[in-house]
């Protein structure tokens, strides 16, 4: 028996001479919170739809929650598509609880979901209202209490935090990290860093349907240098002498500013020390670690550069 509840071995998907997936390998493990990562038209959707058995893959095989085909456990999992929609004429509690009995809840019970869902999520009091009367992220608040009212194993949601306010984007966050405390799995696709920042266990970045990087947020962050903006009126060249130190650079726009990159487990104090001891007047010490978003454009900066060379 297998932890992994989604695998992909080298998953293709081809239009024509377009292909709008390559190769595509990965594992998720049971209880993770996974993030499906890249910029517009990298492929993610198209990966999520073969998932899901929407559309078909080219070629390579796809295992999801122990079968090759979704539509074996649709029972078992949750789905929000990346174009959202909803019976308008329908109120919030009948649209929730109607996807809930199409996924074999009853009636009953179905309802008393609905309307337990609509209060924990700040919904409660807008159960009978109709869905065309209601604010585009209720809406989506919906549909997302929709496509997990079932309690499925496996939850994919594509772009779920397109639309949404800050305090909306703050409550699925939320709802996000609740399937995964009570056991089950969320995927979901962004290219907004900050939210997979927040809640990923790991990720998938690709980028012109290839992958680029598949693992942790710590590993992601590790593959870029940690570094430090400084800006002085003095020459601050002799600091890439200071150990730990691997190169310096002075702004091409900015006279004063300079960047220091550090080695992994470099001591940015040292460079405060040595200025100190060498009289050096610093009017500003800026030490950062690389986020995801570094590590985002970056790799992405690269995968386009050497698309650009072939």
């Amino acid at each position: 028996m297998t932890d992994w509840v989604l695998s992909l071995d080298k998953v293709s998907k081809r239009y024509g001479e377009f292909t709008a997936v390559a190769d595509l390998s990965l594992r998720i493990p049971k209880g993770a919170i996974y993030g499906l990562l890249g910029p517009n038209g990298a492929g993610k959707t198209t990966t999520i739809r073969m998932i899901l058995d929407i559309i078909k893959p080219s070629s390579g095989s796809i295992n999801i929650l122990g079968h090759d085909c979704a539509a074996a456990v649709r029972h078992r999992l949750g789905y929000l598509p990346e174009e959202k929609g909803l019976y308008k004429k329908m109120t919030a509690l009948n649209v929730i609880s109607y996807f809930a009995a199409l996924k074999g809840l009853d009636r009953r019970t179905a309802r008393q979901r609905a309307g337990d869902l609509l209060a924990q999520y700040g919904l409660g009091e807008f159960a009978q209202n109709r869905v065309e009367s209601l604010s585009k992220g209720m809406s989506q608040k919906v549909q997302v209490l929709a496509a997990v009212a079932h309690r499925p194993e496996l939850v994919i949601l594509d772009e779920p935090f397109s639309g949404l306010d800050p305090v909306n984007q703050e409550s699925l966050e939320q709802l996000i990290k609740n399937i995964a405390a009570a056991g089950g799995t969320v995927i979901f696709s962004t290219h907004v860093m900050q939210h997979a920042e927040r809640l990923c266990d790991q990720f998938l970045l690709v980028a012109g349907g290839k992958k680029i990087f598949d693992g942790s947020i710590t590993a992601a962050c590790s593959l870029l240098p940690r570094r430090i903006l400084l800006e002085s009126t003095e020459d601050l060249s002799q600091l890439g002498l200071v150990e730990g130190v691997l190169h310096i650079t002075r702004s091409a726009h900015k006279q004063r500013e300079w960047e220091v990159h550090l080695q992994e487990n470099a001591n940015p104090q040292l460079i405060l020390q040595t200025c100190s001891q060498q009289g050096i007047s610093l009017d500003r010490f800026d030490y950062r670690q690389p986020g995801l978003h570094d590590v985002f454009v970056h790799l992405v900066s690269q995968e386009e550069k050497g698309q650009a060379e072939c």
